[in-house]
This record gives C-alpha cells, structure tokens and sequence, in this order.
C-alpha cells in the first residue's frame, strides 16, 4: 500500500503534494475537521486512514496551542523549565495552552520557549509580558507594526554564545561574496551534457573520495559511497535531501549553520545533486527552527538571482524545495523522513531497499545531514587534500560540537577530528560551571561519560567507540552532581516513549516498559535487573531503528560508571550457593 501512496504522492509533485496540503490545513486559523481531512483524502487519491495517520503524528498538528515550552534534557538539567511554564501558563490563561517541545536548540542559555511561531529563551523570559501583549494573528503570526518585529532573516543577537574555530575553518568561515562562492558551481552546471560534463562529475566525486568524508550525522557512513550508489542508479527523478531536522536534545550546530552559513548547506548539497545526476533538491527543516526556515529560503532566492533555479523554473539546473516539518523526532531518520515528505505517516521503514535505491517516491535518493553537506565546498575548492590531511587516518576533517549552557563559553566550536575531549570542555568551552559527574555526548543516543574519562577521549568515531560511548550529532550536555542518574535515565525512556513512530513493538512498549520501572524505583520499589537487561537487549537487538535499538547505549553507560548511585534501585544479587 505505501508503494502506491508513494507513486500517487510522486504524481503530486513537492510543492502541492499531501504533505503540504496537510500542512496547510493543520495553520489554518480555523481549525481543520475531520471532514477537510475527508476530503483531502478523496482529492489525493489517498485513504482516509493514511491521512488522519499522518496528521496525527506530529506534535504540530490542527488546534496547536499559541505557546511551548522546551522540555529537552539541556533545559530540564538547568531547572529552569518549571518556573518558566508557570510564567507561561499564567498568561496564557490555563495548562492546556501551553505545550511542549524538545528541543529548540536554545541549549547555551536555556529558558526556552516558543510563542506565536517564534522561539525564544535565556534573557526573553524576563520579557514575557511583552511578547503576550501582541495581538495574535492567523497560523500563530502576529500582526503589530511589522518595523516592531524582528526579521528572522537578518543577523541578530539572539545568539548570545561563542563561535570558533580551533584550526581549519571549513565549515565556519564566511562565505563571502556569493557570486565568487557559487562561481565554481555554475561552471560545472553549465557545461553541456557529454564527456566533459561527465568528467567534471568524475572529479567532483573523486575530491569527496579523497577526503574522505564521513556523514556527520551520527552513523558515520562514508558519504562518497551514498553518492556513487545514487549516481550509478537509473531513474526518471533522484532527489538529494537534507536532514535538517536536528532533535537531538542538546544540539544546535545545524541550527546555526541554516542560519549564518546557509549558503554553505546549500552549495553542498547542489554539488551532490550535480554529482548524482539530480535536479530536486529537498531542504527538510524542523518546525522548530522558524529563523532556518526563513534564512533557507532567502539562500534559494539568492542561488535562482545567480542562475541555480528555484521551485518552479523547470529549465534551470535544480529546483530547490523547503519541507515544513511538523515536530517528530523520529523524522531524523531518514525513512521515517522520507515518509513524511510524501506525506505518509512517519515511520520507520524496513531496509532494504535503502534510500540510494529507492528513496523519496521511491526514487534513487541521497539523504545527508546539514553539517556532512556543508563540508563540500571546502572539499570542492581544494580537491580534498586539506581536509584529508585534517583530523585523524580514519576520522578526517572537522566537527561542530555545541556545549550547552552549563559551560562557561557556551557555543559552537569546530575543531580538527582528533582533538583532545579536554580541550574543547575545559579551553575552548572554558570549564563548567557547577560540579557535575558526566556529560552525555551525542544527543539522548548518545553516551554518557563520566567526568573521569574526558581526558581519555578525542573527538573523533573510533575514539569513542573503542571507550564504549558515541560521539554522533556531538552535542555535549553536562549532568550535575546533584541531578539524580535514575531520575535522568527515567527521562530517556520517556523521551524514546514520546518520540517512538510506533512500528516495531521493542521500542513502542519497551521504551514506556522501562520508564515504569524507573519511574516504580523512585518510589522504593526494586528493578528485577535480568528483567532490565533483557529488556535493553530487546530494544538493542530488536528495534527497527536507532531510537530504540540506540537507547540501552546511554543507559548501559550510567550502569557501568554510576553501579553505586544506581544500586539500590535494583534488587540484590543473589549469593551464589555454597
């Protein structure tokens, strides 16, 4: 059935497909009934039940509330959520207008919140009188005096933390005058179809090869392989589209690079579609970045003025399309967000066949990470050299670590794969601000290091895999002394529950399974510990994913370096028998 809801979607096209159409429905001001979804279903072709299942899905959905409050696990270690949702809740006029989200990639200030489709955090919350008084106009805007509004496209302080570069600048230099920066681009898309076009795709690859660029988006996965397999296919439409949609709890290095280097991602990923043989290119942002969403735009517009294309121009090289996510986690994944693209419910797909395969409407499709993408014109301009000679044999290049506000120089740093955890916490970062006993790295997947093993690690894949943890997204959240492991460990579960598509039972129930006994330990109530550890086994080995099948690694990880604290919430080990 997916197949030909796929195929039907394809006929849709990416601007008025299902997905847009459901989006359109869930802002409008009236909210929308179950006879529009009725009939959105009858006009596309679709089944009812495969429209209410998508619509359903999303934290974003028809009737949202004006207000929310972040609830990701950078927020909840700072304690200043509660406090912040009794502001809010107090002018909002009850509980049930104020919602939750995680996370809104305010990690170096916390406080954050969003009201009216805009979010905000850190010294904004002192000026929430303010932000209530404006009048509340149709899909969550307001309408006073537009010179009182900030525009979301132009630089502002909003971003109140550091940004540096610990070496190579590849990701983090300015780019300058934009015709000069995309001339290299253009001189490759016009070239006339043949040989020498070919070539040009020969080396343009081979740089990537040479550098060897690994996905930065956690896995790891060598991105010239991704390439050559979508490149190699034979399709009527491939696609290249970019996973903006950064729920890491604890990351912001994507919301940063949309924001301030657009044009980078943007470069990037036209260079793959020119490598690949694609001309639709697929931004998929998170409804949780309205100012990337804006700024992303504003970089196509600039990219058709120099002659790329844009959404609707079918004789330009690309056509470029924003995708509004709507608020899942699980759309990280890229089935998942493939999924939600054609405007299917978002889950987990079996693989194979994987996306370079059969991707978005079933098409050859390359999915890649901002930060993988926005590496390519530093790759494209030098061949690959200075990034192979940067970082370590088998990790080359840069990474983006974000550190949150419990640090005293919150920010953005990129330093050379290799360098040493310590520095980027303690020089870079420049120390932390309040005892603490770990810090999880990577998002809520990620691992959970003990203070004691920072100076064992470098920010690199193998390191932290030979240690037992997991750099991915590389979003580094500092756990305080006094924050309890059992409370935080009970968070993750609850977390995996929220965010779970739902498709595979070792996740769907073993996620809410294991917050229950968690939730029983706080209360005095002991945790069968075979039943634990049979239960992060059937999530591991079980799950479809890496929601569930990534969630034992954190919790293993406090199990082992915090077996005293976590003690006695466990029954007793029986004495072996004389």
């Amino acid at each position: 059935m997916s197949r030909n809801l796929s195929e039907l979607s394809f006929r849709l096209g990416l601007e008025n497909g299902l997905f847009v159409r459901l989006g359109r429905l869930a802002d409008r001001e009236t909210p929308a009934t179950d006879a529009d979804y009725a009939a959105l279903a009858e006009e596309t072709l679709s089944s009812p039940a495969s429209v209410f299942g998508a619509v359903s899905a999303y934290d974003f959905g028809p009737g949202s509330p004006r207000a929310y409050v972040c609830d990701g696990s950078a927020c909840m270690l700072a304690g200043t959520q509660d406090a912040l949702r009794t502001e809010l809740e107090a002018r909002a006029g009850s509980a049930d207008a104020v919602g939750r989200m995680a996370c809104l990639g305010r990690c170096h200030e916390n406080r954050a919140f969003r009201l009216d489709g805009q979010t905000y955090s850190g010294p904004d919350a002192d000026n929430l009188d303010a932000l209530f008084a404006r009048t509340r106009g149709s899909n969550g805007s307001t309408v006073t005096d537009a010179k009182q509004q900030p525009d979301p496209t132009t630089p502002t302080d909003r971003d109140r933390y550091s940004v540096k570069a610990n070496g190579p600048d590849f990701l983090t230099a300015p780019t300058g005058d934009l015709a000069a920066f995309y001339q290299p681009l253009l001189d490759l898309v016009q070239l006339p179809e043949g040989p020498a076009k070919e070539q040009a795709r020969d080396q343009a690859l081979a740089a990537i090869e040479r550098a060897k660029l690994r996905g930065r988006g956690g896995a790891g996965f060598p991105l010239a392989i991704k390439l050559q397999a979508v490149r190699a296919a034979s399709a009527d439409a491939k696609y290249v589209v970019v996973n903006a949609d950064e729920g890491d709890p604890g990351a912001y290095t994507d919301r940063w690079l949309l924001e301030e280097r657009p044009h980078r991602v943007l470069f990037g990923a036209l260079l793959a579609a020119f490598i690949a043989g694609a001309r639709h290119v697929v931004f998929y942002i998170r409804a949780e970045y309205p100012e990337a969403m804006a700024l992303t735009e504003r970089a196509f517009q600039k990219a058709a003025e120099l002659g790329l294309g844009g959404p609707h121009d079918n004789s330009s090289p690309f056509q470029m399309h924003l995708a509004r996510a709507r608020g899942a986690y699980i759309c990280g994944e890229e089935s998942a967000l493939l999924a939600s693209v054609e405007g299917l419910r978002p889950e987990v797909r079996v693989r194979p066949p994987y996306p370079a395969e059969s991707g978005l409407f079933g098409r050859p499709t390359l999915v890649n990470n901002v930060e993988t993408l926005a590496a390519l014109p530093a790759i494209h301009q030098d061949g690959g050299k200075a990034f192979a000679g940067t970082g370590t044999k088998d990790s080359t290049g840069t990474k983006l670590l974000s550190l949150d506000g419990h640090f005293k120089q919150p920010g953005i740093y990129e330093v050379p794969m290799g360098t040493p955890l310590k520095t980027v916490t303690e020089t870079l970062g420049g120390g932390i601000c309040v005892p603490v006993k770990a810090l999880h790295i990577g998002g809520p997947l990620g691992g959970i290091v003990p203070t004691s093993h920072i100076e064992q690690l470098r920010v690199d894949f193998e390191s932290f895999d030979h240690a037992g943890f997991l750099l991915g997204h590389a979003s580094v959240i500092a756990i305080p002394e006094t924050y309890s492991m059992r409370a935080y460990l009970e968070h993750l579960f609850q977390f995996t529950a929220h965010e779970s598509c739902g498709k595979c039972f070792p996740c769907r129930i073993g996620s809410v399974r294991g917050r229950e006994l968690l939730a029983r330990a706080a209360s005095g109530e002991s945790i069968d510990r075979q039943l634990f550890d049979d239960l992060l086994d059937t999530l591991e080995f079980g799950s479809l994913c890496g929601l569930g099948g990534g969630l034992p690694l954190p919790v293993r990880n406090a199990l082992k370096h915090f077996a005293d604290e976590l003690a006695p919430c466990f029954e007793p080990a029986e004495s072996p028998t004389p």
